[in-house]
């Protein structure tokens, strides 16, 4: 463990600092304003977990004092880029995102999607979540704007051969490459089709629609006619850009859904008041993050690129980051003018960064879809599993329980369970909670596996040909919600049913890398990214989950509990009729037993049974 550094060693100033292990090797990076202070806090007694194993990996501390806290922020992502640390925050799954391209360093420029690195001096557009979607803009534009979109080579051989390609017949190039359009005229053609681009869409069609009036005027009703598709083409391409603000507003907005182990962001880019590109990534929360400082790992990343849109003069976003006026700072000394960093509250904005937000949770629901979906992937989690927990066997049946409820009141527990890597929800069961008062949920994982166990014990002892079914099957990992307290509970139920040998049983923490195991003080940390630490992840979820509906359910049955419920002789039909007939439960309650009586199709018992349930006292619940 790193040693703390002598007392007035370290500067009372901006910098970065490196955390080191004993081989030399830079394992974390991070920023200060003030080095002294920041550094200080490394040394406390109770640190969240993932800064304890940090510091407990470390070996030495090392800084680099500079002069403002926008240097510091340079500095530490320039360090985190050349040595990658594996304790700062890793950003996986940024696949290329395609962009549109206009080659404004060539001779003749050209328009084409591309994705990767980008060159400079070329003007590029996007990103866009599909490259589809682009190809199908280019195209309409391209019937308006006909400039190249060949490469160097294509056009080369048609310039020796002194004849144009098939775009050119189609009216889909100015034909470059034959000199049938003068550098000027193409040059016309290239400014006019990134005025589009820009967002300047009113005035190109304005200047199409000029020109097919004069043509019309002039009766050269073929040019009018070309001008006129050519204008169709341009709405068809506008039509696609969603329109979400005033024309003079340039913002991006960018959404987050997360958990405690990975966080899925999409950003829009809004430029002239139409969203003109998409993008997103997945962040691997290897550091503890809170919301602020989770957005300021969000703009780091977004904003450290080159972002081809240009840099925003607002940036929306779901939360205020850590070190606010910094980021504003840094980002408005990259724009050369001011740029804010704020929330909306109401409003169009408000509604679009929670579409933004919905497009982040698609992204992050499919990008665990995808994983547990694979077969490999499962297979990798059992066998890790049974590596790191020390199974004799991989799990193919893991049952996981959790238990809910409010101050004490409609306690349930919950079993759900995956066989395979998956979900079988057929074999998922719900407990309520028959022995337990108020709030011990101990002893209410003891009623529960308690039961489960009896049950499956009673079960084996049948004939084969009589078993139910229900809970015949033990598991090969029973996992438990909590720490070493639920684990106690666990190996106690286990103990008393003689099956302790059979079922091997572990609990989670509050945190996914803990796991306890019996006889181990020390809980095992699964690896981060590892399909073991994803699995578990989702059965814990899927516990919460389905002990949470269950326990709703029944906390809405007991708040719409009517006091005509459980009257002998009084089913759903009578009772609906009875006060349908009376004008309401209020007068059903008000009536006397005559009253009740006089209704030919209520029997005198059931009507005798209402009016005592109604006027005896603790009867009318």
């Amino acid at each position: 463990m790193v040693e703390r550094p002598p007392a007035g060693t370290i500067p009372d100033a901006p910098g970065s600092y490196q955390f080191k292990d004993v081989d030399g090797r830079v394992i974390y990076v991070g920023k200060a304003k003030s080095l002294r202070s920041r550094l200080s806090n490394y040394f406390q007694k109770h640190l969240p977990l993932r800064t304890a194993q940090m510091v407990e990996s470390a070996h030495s501390v090392e800084w680099i004092q500079v002069d403002t806290e926008v240097e510091a922020l340079l500095l530490e992502y320039s360090l985190i880029q050349q040595h990658k640390p594996r304790f700062n925050v890793r950003y996986t799954d940024d696949k290329s995102y395609p962009f549109l391209c206009v080659t404004t360093v060539d001779e003749w420029p050209r328009a084409m999607v591309i994705r990767g690195r980008r060159k400079k001096g070329n003007r590029y557009f996007g990103p866009f979540g599909h490259a589809y979607a682009i190809r199908e803009t280019l195209d309409l534009l391209l019937r308006t704007f006909p400039i190249r979109t060949c490469s160097d080579n294509k056009f080369q051989h048609h310039e020796r051969l002194g004849r144009p390609c098939l775009l050119f017949h189609i009216e889909k190039c100015a034909g470059p490459c034959v000199g049938e359009v003068s550098e000027s005229e193409y040059a016309e053609l290239v400014e006019s089709l990134l005025r589009f681009l820009e967002g300047d869409t009113d005035e190109v069609m304005a200047d199409l629609e000029a020109q097919m009036a004069e043509a019309a005027a002039t009766m050269e009703y073929e040019l009018a006619a070309r001008h006129r598709d050519r204008l169709a083409s341009v709405r068809k391409a506008v039509e696609k850009q969603q329109m979400v603000a005033a024309r003079s507003e340039d913002f991006d907005v960018i959404g987050v859904s997360d958990d405690e182990l990975e966080a899925a962001v999409q950003v829009f880019y809004v430029r002239k008041g139409r969203v003109m590109g998409r993008r997103g990534f997945l962040i691997d929360k290897v550091e503890d993050l809170a919301g602020p400082e989770l957005v300021a790992k969000m703009l780091e990343r977004l904003y450290f690129d080159d972002n081809p849109m240009g840099d925003p003069k607002i940036v929306l976003v779901p939360e205020l980051p850590e070190a606010q006026g910094l980021y504003e700072d840094w980002l408005s000394e990259m724009r050369g003018s001011q740029v804010e960093i704020r929330v909306p509250r109401r409003g169009e904005k408000r509604a679009l960064l929670e579409t933004v937000t919905r497009n982040a949770a698609e992204e992050f629901t499919r990008h665990r879809l995808k994983r547990a979906s694979d077969h490999n992937s499962r297979s990798r989690a059992l066998n890790e599993l049974q590596q790191y927990l020390g199974l004799p066997e991989a799990p193919l049946r893991i049952e996981c329980y959790d238990m809910s409820h409010i101050q004490g009141t409609d306690y349930v527990g919950s079993m759900v369970v995956v066989e395979d890597g998956l979900a079988k929800k057929s074999d998922y069961r719900r407990f309520k909670i028959r022995t337990v008062d108020g709030n011990d949920d101990f002893a209410a994982m003891e009623e529960v596996l308690t039961r489960r166990f009896s049950a499956y014990l009673e079960d084996r002892r049948r004939p084969i040909e009589e078993r139910s079914g229900k809970f015949s099957y033990p598991p090969q990992l029973l996992v438990v919600d909590g720490g070493k307290g639920q684990l106690g509970v666990a190996l106690r139920v286990l103990d008393e049913l003689d099956l302790r040998s059979e079922i091997p049983v572990c609990s989670l923490a509050k945190q996914f890398e803990e796991v306890y195991l019996p006889g181990e003080s020390e809980p095992v940390r699964l690896p981060r990214q590892s399909e073991a630490l994803y699995l578990l992840q989702r059965i814990r979820d899927e516990s919460h989950r389905f002990a949470i509906t269950y326990h709703r359910e029944l906390r809405n049955k007991r708040m719409t509990k009517s006091v005509l419920d459980d009257i002998p002789g009084l089913g759903p039909t009578r009772r609906k009729r009875l006060v349908k007939e009376l004008g309401g439960v209020r007068r059903v309650q008000q009536a006397d037993l005559a009253e009740l009586r006089e209704l030919s199709w209520l029997p005198d018992a059931v009507a005798e049974a209402v009016y005592e349930h109604l006027h005896t006292p603790g009867g009318a619940r």
